[in-house]
């Protein structure tokens, strides 16, 4: 969670909300979803405790017919969403700040390239060195939060050169918007800013303790109460420090505004901004690892060519092929495709589907016999959870007010890539899976193999139907979630 969001996205939020009040608003509303998100995918872990790869898994379970659709749009989308783009260009921006070079689109493409191979690179060589500059990062980036909330209660203490720090804390709900469309816009890139919360459960069959769920659920609702209130008091600050009109004009650079606001353009303000730099680099190294482990466990399912190679761990004990197509993709992001915000609406149907998806395999589990999990997730928790997805899918297509879009191009765009992509995916499902097998005569089964680093890997092959006759028409049964 603690990487470029906090640093970047408040302008954005506060040009979409209109008003301080707000702005703090939604910084409270995200991390309490992200909570009940947290509590849903920790039943769904429990289920499952052995296995990386979170919705990969959980999505694959609870949606096992039309054979193979689920796994097959989950695989296509994550592949696509497997970028740190992000992370990488608000890097190169602070970087190129700090050394005070003009920000031009040739020099910020590069400096993103840069980093983005460092970070990778490392977690394809060592997943115990990348965690152990993660670990090192992280204390970093909590203790450089800490000293600009503490320079924040400065400014509102008067002792800084800021003359009028409570300006923007009268009349705080003053130009509020009531716009839907704002509002989810707004909610959208608080939760881009907490995206992280679930990145844990990608990992969760390398968790090396006795209960792996209890292990990320605690250290999740740790996680999410230290974020939370570092992210808002963190704005706080920054509301203290710049006027309104800079904040919602800032872009991604509402960090350097305000060390540039209370130190000045000397030393300080050119130094501190490596704060930013830390973060944005050690999100790169998390978003790596977790992500890279989604890919992994895609290929194991067979959803991905040559899944031997991008399911095996050699030579370093780490998914390298995956950690290589996810850098392949990010390099194209960075290069030639912003569509952040499409990605975004893609993540929020999926917790959707997982939302809705619990209930159902909730109910199958009870039909085959299968005690309740331990850590089962309230209806008080489920419907909010879903709910808030639902708003982000909806509210988008209504018109923004003149002056609250974030974009300059038209407004529900995103949204379109976003569903454009979902019915590509259909109709690969449906070509792959439906016509050619039936105008070549056979079906697709599920072979299962053990890779020599011990790892299972599946592979889809053709059966023609001479060699599956009586067996159910060639069609494999699904597994039973949590057998």
């Amino acid at each position: 969670m603690l990487g470029s969001g906090i640093y970047s996205v408040p302008g954005a939020v506060l040009n979409s909300v209109g008003s301080i009040g707000l702005l703090f608003i939604f910084w409270l509303l995200a991390p309490l979803f992200a909570l009940c998100g947290l509590i849903v995918y920790s039943e769904y872990a429990s289920m499952f405790p052995k296995r990386s790869g979170a919705e990969v898994v959980f999505l694959e379970q609870a949606y096992p017919r039309p054979r193979f659709l689920v796994p097959v749009t989950f695989a296509v989308t994550s592949i696509l969403l497997s970028i740190s783009a992000t992370n990488s260009i608000v890097f190169a921006q602070y970087a190129l700040a700090i050394c005070d070079v003009p920000i031009t689109p040739a020099k910020q493409t590069a400096v993103a390239l840069a980093v983005c191979t460092v970070g990778v690179a490392l977690v394809g060589l060592s997943t115990k060195w990348s965690l152990r500059a993660l670990n090192f990062l992280t204390v970093l980036k909590v203790l450089s939060l800490v000293f600009m909330i503490f320079t924040g209660a400065l400014v509102l203490g008067g002792f800084t050169r800021i003359r009028d720090p409570f300006a923007n804390f009268r009349s705080p709900f003053s130009g509020s918007t009531t716009n839907l469309n704002s509002l989810a816009t707004a909610l959208v890139k608080t939760n881009f800013a907490f995206l992280g919360w679930h990145n844990a459960f990608n990992v969760l069959g390398e968790v090396r303790t006795p209960d792996p769920v209890h292990t990320v659920r605690k250290a999740g609702f740790l996680s999410l109460l230290l974020v939370g209130c570092l992210f808002f008091f963190v704005n706080v600050a920054y509301v203290a420090a710049v006027p309104k009109d800079e904040i919602s004009n800032s872009g991604q650079l509402i960090a350097a505004l305000f060390f540039q606001h209370v130190f000045g353009k000397g030393f300080a303000a050119q130094i501190l901004p490596i704060m930013v730099v830390m973060s944005c680099f050690g999100g790169i190294i998390a978003v790596t690892i977790g992500q890279a482990r989604i890919l992994r466990e895609v290929a194991r399912q067979g959803l991905l060519p040559y899944p031997r190679f991008f399911a095996s761990t050699k030579p370093f004990g780490t998914p390298l092929a995956p950690v290589g197509l996810k850098y392949l993709l990010t390099v194209l992001t960075i290069v030639a495709l912003p569509a952040q915000d499409a990605f975004n609406f893609l993540v929020d149907v999926f917790h959707a589907a997982t939302a809705i998806g619990l209930w159902l395999l909730r109910g199958r589990r009870m039909l085959a016999g299968f005690a309740p999990s331990k850590y089962r997730a309230s209806v008080l928790v489920i419907s909010p959870y879903f709910l808030s997805t639902l708003f982000l899918l909806v509210m988008p297509w209504i018109p923004p007010e003149d002056g609250h879009s974030d974009v300059s191009f038209w407004y529900a765009t995103y949204c379109v890539v976003g569903l454009g992509v979902l019915a590509l995916c259909g109709i690969y499902y449906w070509l792959w899976i439906a016509f050619l097998p039936r105008l070549g005569g056979y079906t697709i089964v599920e072979e299962v193999e053990r890779l020599e680093d011990g790892a299972l890997t599946t592979q889809l092959k053709r059966k023609y139907y001479s060699s599956v006759a009586g067996t159910d028409n060639g069609e494999q049964q699904p597994l039973i979630a949590g057998a």
